[in-house]
């Protein structure tokens, strides 16, 4: 299914340098008046007195008023800016050439004295027009584009807008070089983002407006003069009438929504012992009645193997400052330890907080979150930061650890590069060792060492997080980032669009790829609202439905439509039931005995295929990963090698901390659609202990300082 699309026209009057046409005619200078000075810089010279606003103004690019005006300042504005037509009116207007079908008029008319010399500057609808050239181009009245149009948009005329609003809602402003050519293919591109407005056929509707005359329209496209691109309250407007540009999917197995009670957690975090440890705000009252329950506040460990047994499922954990708006990562050491940085206010931002997990699947562990402020805190407070596990992971070292005196502050430059958007940035390890980091409409590749920005990537018309998408053995494809919804500044109208990018390929540019409907939030991708700001409060309208984006379809055929939940998430994080597990297929299975894996290195699993056979099975590796704010901080997906004789297949790990940094990650295998239940194995590099056995990889953390 696939809807409509809709160009309007630019509504912006600025125009600079414009351009010729087929159709245009050459006016030679004559009549010259007797009043016309005779100091001009050279080549200025008058060329005549011409009608303005016929068929609307002949010269448009209009320069501040001067009460003291005269020829001889009209023509310095207009040189000094490199214009080769310079006109007076009441005022100085430039240009590089007469438009709308200038005409000539009697020399007389041009007869109302400059306001700082008796010298001639125009008169009412009269122009005094100098130029460099005796020769001056003149082109045709404007008229709407119906010729040499991009793709298969039609023009349909004249449309009236909204009262109160916009009829097409998205608008990014081109004011020098729009024109009906440029602004379709944008459209055609870049979905909603346009030389000035994009939509659907289905907001034209909704907005109730029609067609005004054709006469309405009337004012000249900045960058193609001689078509017209709507004017004030009026759109010239065009259609999508081809092949719809994209399809998504209505699959009839849609999965399902369900609710667990107790937390609507603001940070989830799978451990490694088929456990999430949620610590959700600490001081902020829970949504709905989740207050009724003693351990509504806090931190919790959930038990997926006792999710039907609720008494038993939920374990109440300790953390001893505010976590809201923090970060997590799950580090790569043996005990696959959680750490949680940052906070909401005071100490709080400058926490670093610790969990051990020591259950299992059934049996619940005894050991809780340690902080300790005073002894251990981050350098700088951070409010909304992001955590990153790099791919060296070597910086461990069994000598106590520095004073944090010793150790220099170094300040990102894109942190202040657009707030306030730039709270939890997604950073990701590349390939290449270096970092990716995307924030609001920006993004761009640092140095591991020194975080200097290595490449500056083209913007993004987005605000949203991102991910990667799978990675494949042999791991020779540059990896592509997907990032979806977001809004856009001021009333935070969510977008309806993803968009993708291979940072480190060759000539790095974004794909865009929309979505069935707008969405400010999560990525699987769900979740969010339609307009508004993360928190607070502040998000309306929410988007209950979720879609399935499958990166191995055809672009612009990618996302499914799957099902609504009845519970609105606007913010942070819940649970939904896949598609595959209301099919009723039998979850495959497998048995493995070794999980501490070196980069490169080989493994045996004996496997159960219920459906199908090894031949069309897959093997993923899944990153262990924190998720809040739609930030699924350290994701990763990994389709290794592997090859299999009968019911034994060998896997071959990742060759090196590059494709995929060390820690932990989910083994799954996949009959057809179905993933099995995983096995946690770990990624092992050359990493240092501690005296306590411990290992410590180099850790990237940021976000706002918040200063209280």
């Amino acid at each position: 299914m696939a809807r409509p699309r809709v160009f309007v026209g630019v509504l912006a009057l600025s125009a600079i340098r414009l351009t010729s046409a087929s159709t245009n005619h050459i006016f030679s200078a004559h009549n010259r008046r007797q009043s016309i000075p005779t100091d001009l810089p050279k080549p200025w010279t008058y060329v005549g007195c011409f009608v303005d606003n016929a068929h609307g103004r002949i010269v448009t690019n209009q320069q501040p008023d001067n009460a003291q005006l005269t020829i001889e300042s009209c023509v310095q504005t207009c040189s000094t800016q490199n214009f080769t037509v310079a006109a007076a009116e009441f005022g100085v207007i430039c240009g590089v050439e007469l438009i709308a079908g200038a005409a000539t008029a009697p020399a007389s008319d041009c007869n109302m004295g400059c306001g700082g010399n008796t010298t001639y500057c125009g008169a009412g609808n009269r122009m005094s027009v100098y130029s460099t050239s005796k020769n001056v181009t003149i082109l045709p009245v404007p008229v709407p584009q119906n010729s040499s149009i991009p793709g298969s948009w039609t023009y349909q005329g004249c449309l009236m807008e909204a009262v109160g609003s916009r009829a097409i809602p998205w608008q990014n402003i081109y004011p020098t070089n729009n024109s009906a050519t440029t602004c379709l293919g944008q459209c055609m591109e870049y979905g909603e983002y346009s030389p000035e407005y994009c939509g659907d056929v289905s907001d034209v509707k909704a907005a109730g407006v029609g067609f005004a005359p054709a006469s309405d329209c009337n004012l000249p496209c900045p960058g193609d003069p001689i078509h017209l691109c709507g004017a004030g309250n009026r759109i010239q407007y065009y259609t999508w009438t081809g092949t719809p540009p994209y399809v998504w999917h209505t699959p009839t197995n849609i999965g399902h929504y369900d609710v667990c009670r107790v937390v609507v957690p603001l940070i989830a975090t799978v451990g490694n012992q088929r456990e999430v440890r949620v610590p959700p705000q600490t001081q902020f009252p829970l949504s709905h009645d989740t207050r009724r329950f003693d351990n509504s506040t806090g931190a919790y460990e959930l038990d997926l193997s006792l999710v039907n047994q609720f008494n038993k499922a939920w374990r109440t954990m300790h953390v001893k400052s505010d976590v809201f708006c923090s970060g997590s990562v799950v580090l790569p050491d043996k005990g696959g330890r959680i750490l949680n940085v940052g906070g909401w206010s005071l100490d709080s931002t400058q926490g670093v907080r610790l969990y051990t997990p020591d259950g299992s699947a059934g049996v619940n562990g005894t050991n809780d979150w340690q902080e300790n402020f005073k002894e251990l805190a981050l350098q700088r407070q951070r409010w909304y930061p992001a955590a990153a596990v790099l791919a060296n992971g070597s910086t461990g070292s069994n000598a106590a650890p520095p004073p944090a005196h010793l150790i220099s502050k170094f300040f990102l430059n894109l942190l202040g590069a657009a707030p306030p958007y730039n709270l939890i940035p997604s950073y990701l390890s590349l390939p290449s060792g270096r970092i990716f980091v995307i924030y609001y409409n920006e993004a761009r590749i640092l140095d591991p060492k020194t975080f200097d920005t290595v490449v500056q990537l083209p913007n993004l018309p987005a605000s949203a997080p991102a991910v990667i998408l799978p990675q494949h053995a042999p791991y020779t494809a540059p990896i592509t980032i997907l990032t979806c919804g977001g809004s856009a500044p001021g009333a935070g109208i969510a977008l309806d669009n993803c968009v993708s990018i291979t940072p480190e390929g060759p000539n790095p540019k974004w794909t865009l790829e929309r979505m069935p409907s707008q969405r400010y939030g999560t990525f699987m991708i769900m979740n969010g609202a339609h307009q508004g700001l993360a928190g607070f409060g502040l998000a309306s309208n929410p988007n209950l439905g979720a879609l399935l984006y499958d990166p191995s379809q055809p672009v612009t055929q990618r996302i499914s439509i799957l099902n609504t939940t009845i519970v609105a998430r606007l913010y942070h994080s819940e649970r939904i039931i896949p598609p595959y597990l209301t099919q009723g297929f039998t979850q495959p299975s497998f048995t493995i005995t070794t999980t501490d894996w070196a980069y490169g290195s080989s493994h045996p699993i004996v496997v159960h295929l219920p459906k199908g056979s090894t031949s069309t099975m897959k093997v993923s590796l899944i990153a262990a990963v924190s998720s809040t704010h739609g930030n699924a901080m350290g994701a990763r997906t990994i389709f290794p090698a592997f090859s299999c004789s009968g019911t034994t297949c060998t896997i071959t790990a990742p060759p090196n901390a590059f494709v995929s940094p060390p820690g932990w990650h989910q083994l799954f295998i996949l009959d057809g659609p179905t993933p099995s239940h995983s096995t946690w194995v770990r990624m092992v590099a050359t990493l240092a202990k501690s005296a306590t056995g411990q290992t410590s990889p180099t850790l990237w953390c940021q976000g706002f300082n918040r200063m209280t």
